[in-house]
């Protein structure tokens, strides 16, 4: 029989069940791409992570590099914000880790991330989108939207994020009262060049806690109807609203029914910092 231990943390917040959950699975040995993808499934997360060593000698107390993958319930993924939180929160709470900075190498390369305060700072590629012929999209715009009124569609190619900004007219009652279909996204677009679209609206900087901008992420594509907090979108959004708004540091909100907070800051080395805190709510083991 295998053991395997499991945590489920709630990431981008101080607050149980907020935020959004990950399954993280610290694991002695690599296992099948296959149980990999079943346990994500049974899970039943955004993100089910798994981490492995990459020292045969390390152990998650001394370690400082570790082997890092991230599973939905239907497929792996390139690149997650908040399971790599989650992660590192397993390390440095749980297994006591004593390393200031630990690096994880996965499919996006190697991602840092170092404990600051309540919480922890990440640091990620910045993947700043390209703005696009809305013509060429109307259909999954109009999926997603409706008939509100767009300020710009802009599309990030190697992460195959979508992002699409409201008019400044709009309230935010506009983007937290959207109904997506998952459907009539998956059914829009089918040529894999979007695998998630971003909603997203400049913020109210003067109102506390000052949210320089909102948004919503949508990715079907990948199993996932409407993801709670997203890293991985933020690391487009941050590159769009840094050269919108001109700001290096930003405080950004991700209006799902969840919620959760995201502190950014656009480095001069092309990269992204992506702060949050975790809270943990469940740890186990699996059986098999």
């Amino acid at each position: 029989m295998m053991e395997i231990p499991v945590y489920m943390l709630d990431a981008f917040t101080n607050l149980p069940f907020k935020g959004n959950p990950a399954a993280i699975c610290p694991l002695m040995h690599e296992l099948s791409d296959d149980l990999y993808q079943k346990i994500a499934a049974e899970m039943n997360q955004s993100e089910t992570a798994f981490i492995t060593r990459i020292n045969p000698s390390d152990n998650f107390t001394t370690g400082s590099r570790f082997r890092l993958r991230w599973f939905t319930p239907t497929n792996e993924v390139n690149l997650c914000g908040h399971a790599t939180l989650a992660s590192a929160a397993v390390l440095f709470q749980h297994k006591k880790n004593v390393n200031p900075i630990l690096v994880f190498e996965t499919k996006s390369g190697e991602l840092a991330v170092t404990q600051q305060g309540e919480g922890y700072v990440m640091d990620f590629p910045l993947n700043a989108p390209t703005q696009q012929d809305p013509s060429e999209f109307r259909d999954i715009i109009k999926a997603a939207v409706g008939n509100q009124p767009i300020q710009g569609v802009y599309l990030s190619d190697n992460t195959k994020k979508l992002m699409v900004r409201l008019a400044d007219s709009c309230d935010r009652s506009v983007l937290t009262g959207l109904k997506v279909d998952p459907a009539a996204l998956l059914s829009c677009e089918r040529s894999g060049r979007v695998k998630g679209i971003i909603i997203t609206m400049k913020g109210s900087p003067d109102c506390k806690p000052g949210y320089d901008f909102y948004s919503r992420y949508f990715a079907p594509w990948n199993g996932i109807h409407e993801d709670p907090v997203t890293g991985s979108a933020h690391t487009v959004l941050g590159g769009y609203w840094y050269e919108k708004l001109g700001k290096k540091k930003m405080l950004a909100y991700q209006s799902s029914r969840r919620g959760g907070e995201l502190e950014l800051e656009v480095r001069d080395d092309g990269r992204i910092n992506i702060s949050g805190q975790t809270v943990t709510v469940l740890q186990g083991t699996i059986t098999l």
